[in-house]
């Protein structure tokens, strides 16, 4: 349970109101929470970055400042390592990034200061937002606050760990096919990945680019609205933002669902799904029937299809993103070490850079999509792919015309061991087979504290919207939170 003796475990909407009744300070809450990192993070391994002695002096300069205070006046929020900190280290948890400084801020984190955020530091995630675990990383896998043997999800499960461990109050992260609301689901948080082009990707390294999306992680549904509040919205710099206003979507919360209508995918519900998940997602969706809800089966049939198609187009995508990594202007240069070697010295550098530089799955995936793109095979992989893209699409916009929202499971499993599945990429894969969908078809979806296993592990239920009716899934969700205890569970860290 949260305690308010200990303001690292509270949200950010509790400790706003702390700190302008002027019952805590900055200063305070921050040093509870350097020491709350420096107690469990060795075990946790959650972060890659914090610059306590520049964390001091902002919250001191926001104490002096009563002018700046904003929406997050002095509220902690941790930065996934593939988001842009002027002057911070920002390294995709990739060698190839080593010592790469940013010269500007991403639109996100410009906008998080302006409403008088502190930026506490960046959080680990597998290289680029290649993985599903948090175990590709350079700087080490980060742990599961709930059972330090296991897996926190991915990529951005480093954000994920340092919410649900109480190192943060809340954070941000990146989500291509499941980025953000896997790792939440895992860790027993709330993960939020918004409609494609509602929130800016400028100063977001990219993966995908027609995929990725940044999004809240925080410990209850009200804090992920207060966030998305601050950092949606159109912006010039992106050419895929959408120029759509942005309500105020903590109007929208409310404890009742009447006339809420929901789908429930009959190929989200099938062999494989843990039993312990499936029983959680059901008492869930009864749960939401009994606040007002109706609900009834429905199909996506090209599901099925979803993984097939996300493993080639964001391969592809990722292949010539990456491609401006070569050693060149920034980042890491692997020193010349075979001068006898005939290879042109440029080319030479150009691939030793490369081989040292990238870890294991990025050379996957970089080989994986350069190979679909190549001639010969384009129109055999990525156009087919393209065209299954459309039919998912399709399946739910079709769906749309009858109902609400469409409420799944978020993982078709608990958090397994860690090292459990390196070695099996295709069973890795599959962790992303319920939140892939919503990627390629550029909705929203949420993922909430739904229950938890026998062995005391997270489960996560998902919601998935309509384009740009964020504030639907928000009141879905903040419904359903608040008539459970889940999102109150906190884990207790073994000492290590």
């Amino acid at each position: 349970m949260k305690d308010p003796k200990k303001p690292y475990t509270l949200t950010a909407h509790q400790i706003s109101n702390l700190i302008r009744e002027k019952k805590i300070s900055i200063s305070a809450l921050l040093d509870s929470l350097l020491k709350r990192i420096d107690d469990v993070d060795k075990r946790v391994k959650g972060f890659v970055s914090v610059d306590k002695k520049s964390l001091k002096e902002r919250a001191k300069d926001l104490e002096s400042e009563p002018k700046s205070v904003g929406k997050l006046y002095g509220i902690p929020v941790t930065i996934k390592d593939n988001i842009c900190v002027e002057g911070e280290p920002t390294t995709c948890g990739s060698k190839i990034l080593a010592g790469f400084r940013p010269p500007y801020n991403a639109t996100v984190v410009e906008r998080l200061r302006g409403e008088g955020a502190l930026l506490l530091g960046k959080a680990n995630m597998d290289e680029f937002a290649f993985g599903s675990s948090c175990e590709t990383s350079c700087y080490g896998p980060t742990h599961n606050p709930w059972d330090l043997d296991r897996i926190p999800g991915g990529s951005s499960g480093g954000s994920a760990a340092t919410v649900a461990a109480d190192e943060t109050i809340c954070a941000l992260g990146s989500d291509t096919g499941g980025s953000i609301r896997q790792p939440a689901a895992l860790c027993g948080v709330v993960g939020f990945k918004p409609t494609y082009g509602r929130v800016s990707r400028y100063g977001l390294i990219a993966f995908a680019s027609s995929l990725d999306q940044i999004g809240p992680l925080t410990k209850d549904v009200r804090d992920s609205a207060l966030l998305l509040n601050v950092i949606a919205g159109f912006d010039p710099k992106d050419s895929t933002s959408a120029e759509i206003d942005v309500p105020d979507y903590t109007t929208f919360l409310s404890k009742d669902l009447k006339g809420l209508r929901i789908g429930i995918p009959k190929e989200y519900f099938v062999k494989g799904v843990d039993k312990e998940v499936n029983e959680a997602v059901w008492k869930s969706i009864k749960k939401m029937k009994n606040l007002g809800a109706t609900y009834e089966e429905i199909s996506l049939p090209h599901t099925k299809y979803a993984v097939a198609t996300y493993y080639i187009v964001a391969p592809a995508e990722a292949s010539s993103n990456l491609e401006r990594f070569d050693g060149v202007q920034y980042g890491y240069r692997s020193p010349e070490k075979d001068k006898t070697d005939s290879t042109p010295p440029l080319l030479r550098m150009y691939n030793s850079t490369r081989r040292d530089g990238f870890g294991a799955e990025a050379k996957r995936r970089i080989i994986l999509g350069t190979y679909s793109l190549s001639s010969g095979y384009y129109d055999a992989y990525y156009l087919k792919a393209q065209k299954v893209r459309t039919r998912i699409k399709e399946d739910f916009d079709r769906v749309f015309k009858d109902y609400d929202c469409i409420v799944t499971p978020t993982s078709p499993t608990p958090a397994f061991k860690l090292g459990e599945r390196l070695d099996d990429p295709l069973n890795m894969y599959l962790s992303d087979i319920f939140t892939i969908s919503a990627n390629l078809a550029g909705i929203p979806a949420i993922s909430i504290p739904c229950g938890f296993t026998s062995k005391g592990l997270p489960i996560g239920l998902q919601i998935i919207g309509k384009p740009f009716e964020e504030a639907t899934l928000l009141r879905a969700a903040y419904a359903y939170e608040q008539s459970t205890e889940w999102h109150l569970m906190k884990p207790e860290i073994k000492r290590g």
